[in-house]
């Protein structure tokens, strides 16, 4: 039987998603929960792997197993033996072909900037924080350039292994809410620290050290060395994960927000 999970979690305390040797990760941690309510290995396969200090409202995860128990046993078990900071929400017997990753259409994630003079108190790894004035208007103008599908050369970490730099990028919307300063993007797939890239990038557009034609100018260089900084992954969230209504699943109220003929990724 094939279950698939909903999980929530805080990545400040973890070196990312994948199981490293000698290092505390997300998978591991959940594997080793999930073990002891089925009485069995388990091996668990995410929608999209996280790096380390990035965080999860909705992260989606599939795994194969013998034992049989009901629905409200895998999170009520799964979550006592999860430490505090990794939560499963819901689960699910997964329906047909369904794949965590492969049956993908798209992703979403959210940066929040916490945008004031004085660095939070109670908020430090949650958030990112930018002392200097933004623009959100502007930063949002700037990020229209990044909706379509694109050579996405200059907001790739220089080692991501993907095959292509070409990714569809759906909506991107930039707002204020207080002192935070929120970015919401969805793309069919995201390369390696591209998210953080683009985030970097609005940063310095909206503090007004950069103009904002300045994310289509980079689009067109496909270099990374002249975007913007790599922001850090604490403000970072996997925000949710669109499939397919075959698998009944439901899905993030932002992805009403996706084409209609928004389709999978293949790299």
């Amino acid at each position: 039987m094939r279950i698939a999970l909903g999980i929530e979690y805080d990545g400040n305390a973890f070196c990312g998603w994948q199981t490293q040797a000698e290092k505390r990760s997300i998978q591991s941690t959940l594997e080793l929960a999930l073990a002891k309510v089925a009485n069995e290995p388990v091996t668990v396969i995410c929608a999209g792997r996280t790096d380390a200090g990035v965080h999860a409202l909705e992260q989606v995860v599939h795994f194969d197993t013998t034992a049989e128990r009901e629905s409200y046993s895998w999170v009520m078990g799964g979550n006592t033996h999860l430490p505090d900071d990794v939560r499963i929400l819901w689960a699910k017997p997964a329906i047909g072909d369904f794949h965590a990753r492969y049956s993908a259409i798209a992703r979403f994630y959210r940066y929040i900037i916490l945008n004031r003079p004085v660095k939070s108190a109670l908020t430090p790894t949650q958030t990112t924080w930018c002392h200097a004035p933004l623009d959100a208007d502007l930063m949002h103008r700037a990020a229209q350039s990044l909706i379509g599908h694109h050579d996405f050369s200059s907001f790739r970490a220089q080692g991501c292994q993907s095959k292509s730099p070409f990714r569809q990028v759906h909506f991107v919307e930039v707002y204020r809410e207080g002192d935070r300063v929120i970015m919401d993007i969805a793309a069919n797939a995201f390369l390696h620290h591209m998210v953080r890239n683009i985030a970097g990038t609005l940063i310095a557009i909206g503090a007004r050290k950069q103009p904002v034609d300045w994310t289509r100018e980079l689009l067109n260089v496909k270099k990374r060395a002249l975007a913007g900084i790599t922001a850090p992954p604490h403000g970072l969230y996997m925000g949710g994960v669109f499939y397919p209504e075959c698998y009944q699943l439901a899905n993030h109220p932002v992805f009403a927000k996706l084409p209609a003929d928004a389709h999978r990724h293949q790299d």
